[in-house]
């Protein structure tokens, strides 16, 4: 080893010791007789100190270096007189001895610094030089932390990793795919795995009872913070389980993590949040439960008092902001704004001011009196000093816009405490939706989503009202996994493939291996997926996935350092039998 110790490893106890280190130049201190260097490898920062009266033409050397340079040095830890404690090694420095240089640096293109004065897009196209910087190594280092615990708790409870094919069959379901042409075999397509579905099922058929693994996942879609077209899942299968064991057995997994990474003891278990009852009072299948401000449904009693906006819509619900009848005209305008963006979609915003005094003064006043507007405030937990915000439309659109105008007004009043995890389990989704451009269902999982039995009769009847035996685990309004019990009847896949607009042959072509693995005894199974990525950035604190991954793509799914996707070269075109049209 080129090295006797790391730079973050020495203290006090190391003192006259005789060592060598290795790493990068942090920054350089010329102070006339004397020149310090702050010396950074992965695992901190050590100052070594030359002296130009013991050793001038070593002083004059490391006059020369710059930042960046990659250095070595061989000297005796001393004790410092200027001790820096905000850093583990500040109270010894190193009297250099010897010192060379191992490779020199160009200046970098930003300050390689905790806080930099690189732009993203310059950090994303230099991102070797960005991982050196300490919150963004911390992160990576933070990843895996994380998943080393996934493996040893899930090593505990039996499970074991098996690894699952990335070139696969292109499937019509769920999110476009990302495809692979062979060449071999012109014409004809592999696709990279959205998940591994099938592939864990047919292991479950295999007797494999306790699967994972973390896997790399493609999805082609529009990106945005939360979201890249490769990204992580811990993957996981039971079999000879209901939906109960494994709930039970992932929210010791999520416990775990908490544990051991955040260090907060959970021995309650997570609270269980029917998917209707999450949309009624939250407008969302993901709902933040740190903060109450539920939302409350007054259509019956706001309804059918000739006013036209009210008496034309389909719901009516609002939110009570406690202590908030002081608000001025200018933050309600601003508010309204705010549910008008186009990726909220109200059409309005109705205020009702409850004053101190015991008036009522709000934007309907010409159609509702004091005492029906004080009913709204009694459904709706209003009292004194409080004001209530009301939207109104189709139903499903404006509980969303009444999600998103909720987690607004927790973030104005400073309602959400960013050091606090609410998790909790959202149970008996739908199983189908219906989609009015395809005039069909889509399963709101995936095909392979088991029915709730009590629910099995609604095949026939009334399908849309089939609950799944499915469930999410949330935190902190971050669906962070999801899962269900599968179906493990070929008749059953059958009668979810005719649901689903397939026809027996589409079935079979696309899912004939599966059906006919059905054949030969598959046994109850069921899992969840977690999406590893999206867990990673909760713990640390970030909205953005791609601080937490080494080389991620920028916001329009493009690799700057390595100048991705690029154009392939006729040669190779014709050698996959391809021919790009251009739109």
């Amino acid at each position: 080893m080129l090295r006797t110790h790391t730079c973050g490893e020495l203290r006090l106890s190391n003192k006259e010791r005789e060592v060598t280190l290795c790493g990068w130049v942090q920054k350089s201190r010329d102070l006339g007789g004397m020149t310090f260097i702050d010396m950074r490898d992965r695992y901190g920062i050590t100052q070594l100190v030359f002296n130009m009266e013991t050793n001038a033409g070593l002083c004059n050397k490391a006059r020369k270096i710059g930042r960046e340079y990659v250095i070595c040095s061989t000297g005796i830890v001393n004790e410092r007189s200027n001790k820096n404690l905000n850093i583990p090694t500040g109270e010894i420095e190193i009297e250099v001895k010897e010192f060379k240089v191992l490779n020199e640096s160009e200046v970098p293109p930003f300050t390689i610094e905790e806080k930099t004065d690189g732009g993203e897009e310059l950090r994303m196209k230099f991102r070797y030089l960005d991982l050196r910087r300490k919150p963004v190594k911390k992160n990576i280092i933070l990843r895996y932390e994380m998943a080393r615990e996934v493996r040893k708790y899930l090593d505990s409870k039996d499970f074991i990793e098996v690894e699952t094919p990335a070139l696969i069959k292109s499937t019509p379901e769920g999110a476009r795919d990302f495809v692979v042409p062979s060449r071999l075999k012109a014409g004809e397509f592999y696709a990279l795995p959205q998940s591994p579905q099938t592939f864990k099922q047919l292991l479950m058929i295999s007797g494999f009872d306790k699967y994972f693994q973390l896997v790399k996942c493609f999805r082609d879609e529009d990106f945005r913070a939360d979201r890249q077209p490769e990204f992580t899942q811990i993957d996981c299968e039971m079999s000879f389980v209901e939906r109960n064991d494994i709930l039970e057995t992932f929210e010791g997994l999520a416990k775990h993590l908490f544990l051991e990474i955040k260090d907060f003891d959970y021995t309650d278990a997570f609270p269980r949040l029917l998917y209707s009852e999450a949309i009624e009072k939250y407008g969302t299948d993901k709902p933040d439960t740190r903060f109450e401000m539920l939302i409350q449904d007054i259509t019956e009693l706001a309804k059918g008092k000739g006013f036209k906006v009210f008496d034309s819509v389909e719901y009516i619900g609002g939110i009570c902001v406690k202590g908030g009848a002081g608000y001025s005209r200018k933050e309600l305008d601003t508010l309204t704004d705010f549910v008008r963006k186009p990726q909220i979609g109200a059409a309005g915003l109705i205020y009702v001011k409850l004053n101190n005094d015991g008036t009522v003064k709000s934007s309907v006043d010409k159609f509702f009196n004091e005492e029906e507007l004080k009913k709204w405030a009694s459904n709706m937990d209003g009292k004194n000093g409080d004001l209530l915000l009301v939207l109104a439309g189709e139903r499903k659109k404006t509980l969303y816009a009444l999600s998103k105008l909720r987690l607004e007004m927790g973030e104005k009043l400073k309602l959400i405490d960013k050091n606090t995890f609410a998790p909790l389990w959202i149970v008996d989704f739908p199983l189908l939706e219906w989609d009015d451009e395809t005039h069909r269902y889509h399963a709101m999982h995936h095909p392979f989503t088991s029915a709730i039995m009590d629910d099995h009769h609604l095949f026939v009847t009334d399908p849309g009202k089939i609950r799944a035996n499915a469930y999410d685990l949330v935190i902190n309004g971050v669906e962070i996994g999801g899962g269900s019990i599968r179906i493990h009847d070929k008749q059953e896949q059958a009668e979810m493939f005719r649901l689903l607009g397939f026809s027996d042959e589409e079935a079979e072509k696309q899912f004939g291996f599966l059906m006919n693995a059905f054949k030969y005894g598959a046994p109850p199974h069921g899992g969840i997926a977690f999406g590893f990525d999206r867990w990673v950035a909760l713990f640390g604190g970030s909205d953005s996935i791609r601080d937490y991954i080494a080389f991620p793509k920028n916001t329009a799914g493009r690799d700057v350092m390595i100048d991705t996707p690029s154009v392939l070269s006729d040669e190779q075109l014709r050698e996959l039998s391809l021919k790009v049209v251009n739109k």
